[in-house]
């Protein structure tokens, strides 16, 4: 999409539109649009362990995980980002209609690397 040297900044809807056709996944953070990078073989299995580790039911109540493809919207930082690993406690909420950008995380993973 933008080279590093690029300093345009875009609002979450021009974000949210370029996301749409862009071939790669990009995070918004603040009105910079920033490129992900591959992960390894390594940061996948750990995320995947976490993923078959957590129990989806504690006390009768369902948790549901979600990885690395399901965007997260946070609003008071005005961030859209793919976290490693997402739990929710029940039904995931959306931020308006569409089933995109969830808001409701109750844990949020992220496998750190020396590329993180």
């Amino acid at each position: 999409m933008l080279s590093a040297t690029d300093t345009k900044y875009y609002t979450p809807e021009e974000y949210l539109a370029l996301e749409e056709t862009s071939e790669d996944k990009n995070e918004y953070r603040q009105g910079e649009i920033i490129p992900m990078v591959g992960a390894t073989t390594n940061h996948n299995q750990i995320c995947l362990n976490f993923c078959r580790n957590f129990p989806l039911n504690i006390n009768n109540q369902d948790y549901y995980t979600y990885m690395e493809t399901v965007r997260l919207w946070l609003s008071d930082y005005s961030i859209y980002t793919y976290p490693d690993v997402m739990v929710i406690k029940g039904q995931p909420l959306y931020q308006g209609n569409s089933q995109s950008n969830v808001i409701n995380p109750l844990i949020i993973v992220e496998v750190l690397s020396n590329s993180t």
